[in-house]
């Protein structure tokens, strides 16, 4: 990675700088409990967060839409938990979970403060395959609008990460170039692999332990990405 280079950092969100497992968990903790639903919260998570995981893999491959994204991960979870739940109550589920999950503004340690530190230098971005409403209230609601220039959903782009075209749209709109682009993840295969195939720099924050590699530089924290640039 070529630090000198760069003029452009593009983050992608969610297991980024927030962070969704802890602002998830919170969400479903207040679901339960206006629902009053006798499950308990960690089995329950111990399931989801895998299961959704996988069905954000598909709709990132087009095999599923936004709609079954978010039906499917409930039922998969309750199914794998040997759990009945009727239909009109997984929907009232998962329409509170899209309610009240961007309401949540926890980051991960050192996010403000390795933001804080780049914007001095660099112009930064975020390009997310999140749902375009949820994602804009999260970065409001979080604290992180004012660190931005762009932000960039697959929802509005009309592609998802990896495909090349949203990394395309992301660097034409802010005036970048794939070899003074940095592009800043957690997902190997949607962030890192996508960025690299298009000449980008990439850094992968490995936030959930994904396999070892040699395509580009690995942080586990962001405070160790913050040293990098320091």
């Amino acid at each position: 990675m070529n630090v000198n280079r760069i003029t452009d950092i593009f983050f992608d969100l969610d297991h980024t700088l927030w962070d969704f497992e802890k602002n998830s968990a919170l969400t479903f903790e207040l679901i339960f409990r206006k629902l009053c639903c006798k499950v308990e919260l960690e089995d329950f998570l111990v399931y989801y967060n895998p299961i959704n995981q996988r069905c954000w893999k598909l709709y990132r491959e087009n095999k599923i839409s936004e709609k079954e994204l978010r039906i499917q991960r409930l039922i998969q979870t309750f199914n794998s938990m040997n759990v009945q739940i009727k239909e009109k109550k997984l929907k009232e589920i998962s329409n509170l979970y899209i309610e009240n999950l961007p309401k949540f503004p926890y980051l991960f340690d050192g996010a403000n403060d390795l933001l804080n530190h780049l914007k001095k230098k660099y112009r930064l971005h975020v390009i997310t395959n999140g749902f375009h409403k949820v994602q804009n209230f999260k970065i409001k609601n979080s604290g992180l609008e004012p660190y931005f220039n762009f932000i960039f959903t697959a929802e509005k782009v009309g592609f998802k990460k990896p495909n090349p075209k949203i990394f395309e749209t992301a660097m034409k709109t802010a005036g970048s170039t794939p070899c003074s682009s940095l592009m800043i993840g957690d997902s190997f295969e949607a962030d890192i692999k996508g960025a690299l195939k298009l000449g980008m720099q990439a850094l992968h924050f490995n936030s959930h332990n994904e396999p070892e590699h040699k395509s580009c530089t690995i942080r586990y924290s962001l405070k160790d990405i913050k040293q990098i640039f320091e």
